[in-house]
């Protein structure tokens, strides 16, 4: 989230965040965004009776507020097939390996487990389907060795603090689209997803 609020302020991310919602008032991002004047909003989870009531409030609170482009950071939480359609083509995620594989949890230690030569992380835009939706771009480090998942972890978080927001500047400026054939990339399709 730091990373795309100083791409903002920077103008590297031709936007504006109007808005930083998280599922827990406790979530460290609240903060640091409402320090740096951005509007902070907490909707848990346990103040509603089910996930379709909570995913209204979510749905509410980003339309309330103009949200065009919503970029989960460290968003835990499974979005409905209903959510994800709200929001189709305007919700990207980033998840920690090459997408398809590796999708969930535990990505290092499991890319270290399969003898990966490689991991990385991908940009993607959201649908139901868990890390399933279109990958735009993705972001490759070499595993070593003596890799742990905390030592190949750090290497790939730092890839992520790179790609992004440069993904994020993409969508906003326009030169990301998903269309029903695919994710084109300056009005051309992708076949494969871009390297960063």
């Amino acid at each position: 989230m730091l990373r795309l609020l100083d791409g903002i302020d920077s103008g590297d991310i031709t936007a504006t965040c109007v808005l930083v919602l998280a599922d827990n008032a406790d979530a460290a991002g609240l903060t640091l965004a409402a320090k740096r004047g951005v509007e902070a909003l907490a909707v848990p989870r346990a103040d509603y009776a089910d996930k379709a009531a909570w995913e209204r409030a979510l749905h509410a609170a980003l339309e309330t507020h103009g949200v065009t482009l919503v970029a989960l950071a460290g968003f835990m939480r499974v979005l409905s097939a209903d959510f994800c359609a709200r929001w189709h083509g305007a919700m990207l995620n980033i998840h920690p390996s090459l997408l398809p594989r590796h999708k969930g949890l535990d990505t290092h230690q499991r890319a270290l487990d399969a003898g990966d030569a490689h991991a990385g992380c991908s940009v993607h835009f959201v649908t139901a389907e868990l890390d399933g939706g279109p990958v735009i771009a993705q972001s490759a480090v070499a595993v070593r060795c003596d890799d742990s998942a905390d030592t190949l972890g750090a290497r790939v978080l730092d890839r992520e603090h790179v790609i992004y927001p440069l993904v994020v500047g993409w969508v906003a400026s326009g030169r990301i689209a998903l269309q029903p054939d695919g994710v084109l990339f300056d009005a051309t399709k992708l076949t494969e997803p871009k390297r960063v």
